[in-house]
């Protein structure tokens, strides 16, 4: 009779391997699929702010000047300095102005560079629960990643020039606008969809909170130069919070934001490198 061929143990178990193998690629890819699905329209359980200050020179931007003022139809948010001059500001801490969520934290490159996006929920003194976004932009390095909840006056990131296209500055914008997200030529470039931060802040400075949560939605506006995401699947509305609705309106579209976005932001650039400041529509802190 002919000699049977010698079994081995890897010969035996090799087509289980392959099988349990493809069952765990499978089962990753299930698995990420329901994660994106989970996360689009998602919402994040978040205590109410009890209160706000300013993102630089904790408390109360002790060391740091406003360079450049909020104007509606104009320059959107603060730009705001360490008072050493030049770029010795650079790599400077850079503070969450209140409790909320990152909801953004992202290098887009372009006129924005390093940027974070925190959601804030608060009860107003009438108790009504509102939301607001604060923008903290052309960061250095984000200390912080998507959906990681942060306490006022926490380190989200450290202050730049967006690699060398500005001097250093922190960029910083408080948006009523739940939707604007890194796409601000498709919204009105005025009052009905930002505060001016330095107004907003100091209105708010201490605010009634407690140990409930509410729920805070997230991922509720579209990529940087895609469409608007749909108001109405994006979890703007849920069971305990109403998210106020605001004017969106606004010229231009997806197509022709870069042109827009560049122009902004060259006579942005024009304007710090010729030393211009402007104190905005609030003179004090």
């Amino acid at each position: 009779m002919p000699a049977c061929a010698p079994t081995t143990s890897a010969s035996f178990f090799a087509p289980c391997f392959s099988r349990w193998r493809a069952l765990l690629c499978l089962g990753v890819a299930l698995l990420l699929t329901l994660n994106a699905a989970a996360q689009s329209g998602s919402t994040l359980r978040v205590r109410l702010a009890d209160g706000f200050d300013f993102p630089v020179g904790k408390p109360d931007a002790d060391g740091y000047y406003k360079a450049r003022g909020y104007w509606p139809n104009g320059h959107l948010g603060e730009d705001w300095n360490g008072r050493g001059g030049g770029d010795s500001d650079l790599g400077a801490p850079i503070y969450a102005m209140g409790r909320g969520v990152v909801i953004f934290s992202q290098n887009i490159g372009v006129g924005w560079g390093n940027c974070i996006l925190v959601r804030h929920i608060f009860r107003e003194s009438d108790g009504k629960i509102a939301m607001v976004d604060s923008l903290y932009g052309h960061l250095h390095e984000r200390k912080v990643k998507l959906h990681d909840l942060v306490e006022k006056g926490q380190l989200v990131g450290t202050m730049g020039g967006n690699s060398g296209m500005y001097p250093v500055h922190l960029h910083f914008e408080v948006r009523k606008n739940l939707h604007i997200g890194m796409n601000r030529s498709q919204f009105a470039r005025d009052s009905s969809n930002y505060y001016s931060p330095t107004a907003f802040i100091n209105a708010r400075r201490v605010l009634t909170s407690s140990m409930q949560k509410y729920d805070v939605p997230v991922n509720n506006f579209a990529p940087y130069g895609r469409a608007l995401a749909d108001v109405n699947s994006d979890g703007s509305q849920s069971a305990s919070v109403d998210v106020p609705s605001f004017k969106g309106g606004g010229s231009g579209s997806a197509k022709n934001e870069p042109k827009q976005e560049d122009d902004f932001w060259s006579r942005l650039k024009a304007k710090m490198r010729s030393g211009q400041t402007t104190s905005g529509t609030d003179d004090k802190r």
